[in-house]
C-alpha cells in the first residue's frame, strides 16, 4: 500500500477545497450544527484516507486486514471486539483507544499474542463503544487508515447497525472514504448498503469508491489445488453482473488466509512444511483430507501435534497442500515460498488496485467527498453568499478528472472494454493505472527530465487525439479516447507549470469530450472534430 508522489495538481485541488470549507465556516458561524458538520469534514480532509472493509459475518474481513497490514492485529474469532468498528492506523508504538458513545475516551492495555495483538474492551459493553482506534507501527498503515467493520446482515441488529451508521453520511462525513466489499455472492441488501455509502461520496451513483473481493477464494474450488483458478473465473462472471458493476469498480479473488501466511511465514513454518513434503506422499495426503486427521496425536510424520495445529491455524488445509506442492516442485527457502503464496493468493493484485483507485488518489477522493458534503449544506441551508460558494464548488468539480479516469479504468478491464486493444496498456497507464505522477503515466523512469516528459506527453496526446477523431471508431471507443486525451492535456498543463488545477481544467475542457463541452453531434460528425485542437503549449 505504498504511495508515491501524486501528479502535482492534487495538492492545489485540496487547497482550493480547504479554502472553500474555511469560507463556509465563516458564512455559517451563527449555526452551531452546520459549523460542527463543516468542521468535521475539514478535519477529515487533513487526515489520512480511510479504507473500510465491509462484508457479511465470517466473510474474512479481519483476516484480510491482517494480510494487508502484515501482522495479526485484528481479532478473527467471534469475540466482542468483532462487534464494534475498529480503526487501525499507523503509530510509533502500539496503542489502543476506546471511544465511547458518550464521547468519553479510554486507553486500553496493549496485550500481544502470537506476534500480534489481543484486543479486549476492558469490560465495556459493545453497545457503549462508538469505535476503537488501534495504532500500530506498520509501514503498510502509512497510506491509509484501515477500518474493520462488524458484519452486515448479522443476527444482532445492533451489530449490523454499527456498520451502517459508520458508513452513513446523513448528518456529516461518512466514516470511510473508500470501501473494500468482501462477499461470496452479493445480496440485494449488500448492494443497498454500498449504494447508500456512495451517495455520500464525491460521485453518487458511480462505483469509483468500492472494490469487491471474492473472499475466501480457496474455498470456491472446495480446496483443490486449482481452486484459485476456479475463483478467478467466478470473479470474472461476477464483474459482469450489472448489480455489481453499479456499485463496484473491480472484482478480485483473494484467499485471505493464504495471503496472511505469505506475509507472516516464519522459517520454522517452512522447516515443518519441508518435513511434510519429504514424508510419504500417500500418508500425508490422507492426513490432509480433514483438519481432524491432520491434528491427530498419532501421525506418520515426525511433527508434534502442536506444530501441526499451528500450521493449520496459519495456513489452513489448502495453504498446506499448496505449500507442499511448491516445495516438492523445487522451492528451497521460506522467502521464495512466501512470495509464491502471496502471488497466488490474489493479495498482490488487490494491493495494486487499492493503490491505483484509492491510496494514490487519496487527496482527490477526500476532496470530492468534501465538495459533495459542502454542496448539500449550501443547498439545504441557503444564506447570503451561498450561491457564490456553490459557483466555486462547481468550478472545482469541472476541473477534476479523477472520477472519469477511474470509471474508464474499471470499464477497460471488462471483456469488451472501450479502449483499443492495441493501445489498451498505454491508455490505462496514461489514466494512472501504474501511478499518478507524470513519469508513471508516461511509462518512463522516475527522474526523467521535464523536457523528455513533455515530448512523450505531446506524442501521447497526438496519438490519442487521432483515435478520438477517427471517423471509423465506434462511439464508446471515441469517448474513451477523449478521456485519455483530457488526461494527457492535464499532464502537459502540469508539466508546463500552469498555475493551479483550475487552469489545467480549463485547458482540458477545450479537449473534445471535456467536462465543459456540450456534445450534441452524432458519430457521423466526429470527422470534423480535428478542426478544433486545443493549444497545450505555453
Amino acid at each position: 500500500m505504498t504511495v508515491p508522489a501524486g501528479d502535482g495538481l492534487a495538492t492545489t485541488a485540496t487547497d482550493d477545497v480547504r479554502a472553500l470549507l474555511d469560507r463556509a465556516l465563516e458564512l455559517y458561524g451563527d449555526d452551531p450544527a452546520v459549523v460542527a458538520r463543516l468542521r468535521a469534514q475539514r478535519e477529515r480532509l487533513d487526515g489520512p484516507l480511510r479504507l473500510a472493509l465491509v462484508g457479511r459475518v465470517k466473510s474474512g474481513k479481519s483476516t484480510l486486514l491482517n494480510a494487508l497490514v502484515g501482522a495479526r492485529i485484528a481479532p478473527t474469532d467471534a469475540g466482542e471486539c468483532t462487534r464494534v468498528v475498529t480503526l487501525y492506523r499507523h503509530g510509533p508504538t502500539p496503542r489502543v483507544e476506546l471511544h465511547g458513545v458518550d464521547g468519553g475516551l479510554r486507553t486500553l492495555p496493549v496485550r500481544r499474542a502470537d506476534g500480534g495483538l489481543a484486543l479486549e474492551l476492558g469490560g465495556v459493553p459493545p453497545d457503549e463503544v462508538a469505535h476503537l482506534v488501534v495504532e500500530w507501527p506498520a509501514t503498510d498503515l502509512l497510506p491509509a487508515t484501515v477500518v474493520d467493520t462488524p458484519g452486515i446482515a448479522s443476527l444482532s441488529a445492533g451489530t449490523s447497525a454499527r456498520t451502517r451508521t459508520f458508513l452513513a453520511a446523513d448528518e456529516g462525513p461518512s466514516g470511510a472514504d473508500a470501501v473494500v466489499f468482501l462477499t461470496r455472492q452479493p445480496q440485494p441488501e449488500d448492494v443497498a448498503v454500498l449504494s447508500a455509502f456512495q451517495a455520500g461520496t464525491g460521485a453518487p451513483g458511480a462505483h469509483t469508491t468500492t472494490i469487491t473481493v471474492l473472499s475466501r477464494a480457496d474455498e470456491v474450488g472446495s480446496g483443490r489445488l486449482d481452486a484459485l483458478l476456479a475463483a478467478g473465473a467466478v470473479a470474472r462472471r461476477m464483474s459482469e453482473d450489472p448489480d455489481v458493476q453499479a456499485v463496484s469498480s473491480a472484482v478480485v479473488p483473494v484467499a485471505g488466509l493464504l495471503a496472511l501466511a505469505g506475509r507472516t511465514l516464519r522459517h520454522g513454518d517452512f522447516v515443518a512444511l519441508r518435513t511434510l513434503a519429504t514424508a510419504d506422499a500417500g500418508q500425508v495426503a490422507g492426513m490432509l483430507l480433514t483438519a481432524d486427521r491432520f491434528c491427530r496425536s498419532e501421525a506418520p510424520v515426525p511433527l508434534s501435534p502442536d506444530v501441526r495445529v499451528s500450521l493449520l491455524d496459519r495456513l489452513g488445509l489448502f495453504g498446506i497442500r499448496l505449500s507442499l506442492t511448491l516445495i516438492r516442485a523445487g522451492i528451497t527457502d521460506a522467502s521464495a515460498l512466501a512470495d509464491e503464496l502471496l502471488r497466488r493468493s490474489g493479495l498482490t493484485e488487490l494491493q495494486r488496485l487499492l493503490h491505483v483507485h484509492f491510496t494514490a488518489r487519496g487527496d482527490q477522493l477526500k476532496a470530492a467527498t468534501a465538495l459533495q458534503q459542502l454542496g448539500v449544506v449550501l443547498r439545504d441551508h441557503p444564506v447570503a453568499g451561498a450561491d457564490e460558494l456553490l459557483a466555486g464548488l462547481e468550478q472545482l468539480r469541472l476541473a477534476a478528472s479523477d472520477s472519469a479516469e477511474l470509471e474508464l479504468l474499471a470499464r477497460s478491464r471488462a471483456p469488451r472494454g472501450p479502449l483499443p486493444p492495441a493501445l489498451r496498456t498505454e491508455g490505462e497507464q496514461l489514466l494512472g493505472a501504474e501511478g499518478t505522477g507524470p513519469a508513471a503515466r508516461l511509462g518512463l523512469p522516475e527522474g526523467t527530465p521535464d523536457a523528455a516528459l513533455r515530448t512523450a506527453a505531446r506524442a501521447a496526446l497526438d496519438r490519442w487525439r487521432d483515435v478520438a477523431e477517427d471517423p471509423l471508431a465506434d462511439r464508446a471507443t471515441a469517448d474513451a479516447a477523449e478521456v485519455v486525451v483530457r488526461s494527457c492535456a492535464l499532464l502537459l498543463a502540469g508539466l508546463d507549470g500552469w498555475p493551479g488545477r483550475s487552469a489545467a481544467g480549463a485547458a482540458a475542457r477545450e479537449v473534445p469530450g471535456g467536462a465543459g463541452e456540450q456534445r450534441e453531434q452524432g458519430d457521423d460528425e466526429r470527422a470534423g472534430a480535428g478542426d478544433q485542437r486545443p493549444a497545450v503549449d505555453v
